[in-house]
């Protein structure tokens, strides 16, 4: 038997998940998914990870498909892992601190763990890649850093999405809300633009990161004593929910506590109404919408940030089935709703995993 472990490294916890690859190497059968408990340790986490899958289907590992945040201009396709590319994403690791570290440390402890299996690298950013060379540019002196642009993220969520729909998924917004959360503007199969732009920072607000700020803030704050630690910090750790709530970042929690808390229900309102205006900016460059679709822990579980969203759209035709909506089904619009709204749960796994499995394909149908 051979089989594909995916991992995703970026957050608090290691998150993975084990696919059966078929003879020819050309198909994938679902074995395992969870989420192995909280490690500062990459080689801990894996090894919990590995112990849950048991030792027999960590034998049959051909691969380890990893969850790689930025990928930079030049990383835009899968890639095996070697030294030089570990090298050029070792120095990518100040622009997307609270992601790239922990994955990269991720792939070290899986080249120590399995050092047979091959190390397949899948960029969030890859699939933005394709987006007008308008929307990635920034209005910065033309002498800047040619590093510096719109890179977005969430490209394996969008990727995965995009691979459940019709394929006339012409003028759509895809909205992945979680504790990370952008949008991405999508015609005909191709990204347009998303929210996130130079980082994971940017965009909309979200659990502990603020979303688009004036860059006067970031001026102000060096001003008040901020150096570089402390503000990466404060960016990443202590905006969006949890800043504006006084200690939350758990959406379900705030819509909970929100009749009763007024810093919970700002803080709800505050996410609503940065959602709104950025959906009116992907609507925009769109020319119109004929898709709206919601993803992610937030995006498929809280149908009352779904209805607060879509009250807005009205003059676009945008009709909610309040009982569809209320039970996370797929379609969430009424009959009568002049855009079709959806709920897709999101795999970026599976994306990692189908990705992993092409890289692998020649080799396997060679027999080697």
């Amino acid at each position: 038997m051979k089989a594909i472990l995916c991992l995703d490294g970026g957050s608090s916890s290691l998150k993975y998940a084990a696919y059966r690859l078929s003879e020819r190497g050309d198909d994938l059968e679902p074995m395992a998914a969870a989420q192995a408990a909280a490690s500062s340790d990459a080689s801990e986490a894996l090894t919990q990870a590995l112990a849950q899958v048991g030792l027999d289907t960590a034998k049959s590992f051909v691969a380890v498909g990893h969850r790689i945040v930025f990928g930079g201009p030049r990383l835009v396709e899968p890639t095996r892992a070697d030294t030089n590319v570990l090298h050029e994403l070792e120095g990518f690791v100040a622009i997307e601190p609270l992601h790239l570290r922990a994955e990269l440390d991720l792939v070290y402890a899986a080249q120590r763990c399995l050092p047979s299996a091959v190390q397949v690298l899948c960029f969030d950013t890859a699939f933005h890649r394709r987006s007008p060379a308008i929307a990635k540019k920034l209005p910065l002196p033309r002498d800047i850093d040619p590093l510096i642009e719109r890179y977005g993220f969430h490209g394996l969520s969008y990727e995965y999405v995009l691979s459940t729909l019709p394929h006339n998924a012409k003028r759509t917004v895809i909205a992945h809300l979680g504790s990370g959360a952008s949008l991405c503007a999508v015609d005909n199969g191709a990204p347009v633009d998303s929210t996130m732009g130079f980082s994971t920072l940017g965009g909309l607000m979200m659990g502990t990161r603020p979303g688009d700020l004036d860059p006067g803030v970031l001026l102000r704050l060096l001003q008040d004593g901020y150096d570089l630690e402390s503000l990466s910090d404060f960016l990443y750790r202590r905006c969006g929910l949890i800043g504006v709530s006084a200690g939350c970042a758990d959406m379900k929690a705030l819509l909970d506590k929100a009749g009763a808390n007024a810093q919970a229900r700002e803080a709800v309102e505050l996410f609503v109404y940065q959602l709104v205006k950025h959906l009116g900016s992907m609507i925009a460059v769109l020319g119109g919408l004929e898709r709206l679709v919601f993803t992610g822990g937030i995006g498929e579980n809280a149908p009352a940030i779904r209805a607060a969203a879509c009250l807005p759209l009205r003059y676009l035709g945008v009709s909610l089935d309040e009982a569809a909506n209320a039970q996370n089904a797929r379609i969430i619009s009424a009959a009568d709703s002049l855009v079709p709204v959806m709920v897709v749960p999101t795999n970026e796994n599976l994306a990692i995993a189908r990705h992993t499995a092409r890289l692998l394909q020649p080799s396997i149908e060679k027999g080697l």
